[in-house]
């Protein structure tokens, strides 16, 4: 997803500070908030990638093989809801995802070979980026997540409830989000 893009749905959230506290936990210290206002956002993608190796190698020998990567499509989910409202249901975990984009041809796939090589038929890959935007001390942050901490977050924002958020090393990633 372009960056400038996602950056600008982050940014129309309106985001409060409630309160920042430490506690100690056998000599480490682990940075915590408290928020009122905040927003979870996933973004599922869909990938084609084709394998790439020299002809006549075997699986046992992977170091040799190449993935090239073809169309990408993605979804953007803000606090559980897409942020497009023109399609189906969510998955089994709640996530929304995009149309499948333009399976590569033929011609796709032979214009990356190289000399001597085969190409696999293109799979399609699956991934999420899951993050949390909140403000501290009168800056909005987005900060990396993981799903348990996102799914905590859509449940505190349709519930109306604070989270308390724990981050990890150096506040560059929510490790744990707690409804208040």
């Amino acid at each position: 997803m372009n960056g400038i893009l996602m950056e600008g749905w982050l940014a129309s959230a309106s985001l409060g500070l409630v309160a920042l506290a430490g506690c100690g936990d056998l000599g480490s210290f682990e940075e915590t908030l408290v928020t009122d206002n905040y927003e979870a956002t996933a973004m599922t993608t869909y990938t084609w990638q084709a394998e790439y190796r020299p002809q006549g190698v075997t699986q046992d020998r992977p170091r040799e093989s190449r993935i090239e990567t073809f169309g990408s499509s993605y979804r953007v989910n803000i606090n559980g809801q897409p942020v497009a409202e023109d399609f189906g249901s969510a998955d089994e975990q709640g996530l929304w995802w995009p149309d499948l984009p333009p399976r590569p041809t033929v011609d796709d796939l032979e214009a990356r070979l190289k000399r001597r090589e085969a190409f696999s038929a293109p799979e399609i890959s699956k991934s999420v980026q899951y993050t949390l935007t909140f403000d501290q001390g009168g800056e909005q942050v987005t900060v990396r997540t993981e799903y348990g901490v996102y799914r905590e977050a859509v449940r505190g924002h349709q519930a109306g409830r604070p989270l308390q958020l724990t981050f990890g090393r150096e506040e560059a990633y929510v490790r744990q989000a707690e409804m208040q």
